[in-house]
């Protein structure tokens, strides 16, 4: 089965927000107080959205800046997971190297 391609957050911004709401970067820059090259960069994928702008992009839009960063982070993690394939293969989990099936949660 073919693999989707992994979807850039900007691109999510401007398809799914900007353009149906008829609104353009540089009204979004003003709204949100952020230079304009940051959402342009953002929306052309050769940007990251971060924390300060994953606020600003919650409050304009009403949603939270968990979905910004989620959005951001499934996008790195895919990059990095197949940036590192080869890499990932080589290293054994745990388990495998000690022969055990226990399940290890993570520690608070």
């Amino acid at each position: 089965m073919k693999r989707l391609p992994n979807i850039h957050p900007g691109e999510i911004l401007d398809k799914e927000f900007l353009m149906p709401l008829n609104i353009t970067a540089y009204r979004l820059s003003r709204e949100i107080k952020i230079p304009q090259t940051r959402v342009s960069e953002i929306i052309k994928g050769k940007r990251r959205i971060t924390a300060d702008t994953a606020l600003r992009l919650a409050k304009y839009f009403g949603n939270s800046p968990q979905f910004w960063l989620g959005l951001q982070n499934d996008y790195d993690l895919e990059e990095e997971t197949n940036s590192l394939k080869t890499e990932l293969k080589k290293i054994h989990s745990y388990n495998e190297l000690t022969g055990s099936n226990r399940k290890h949660a993570a520690v608070a």
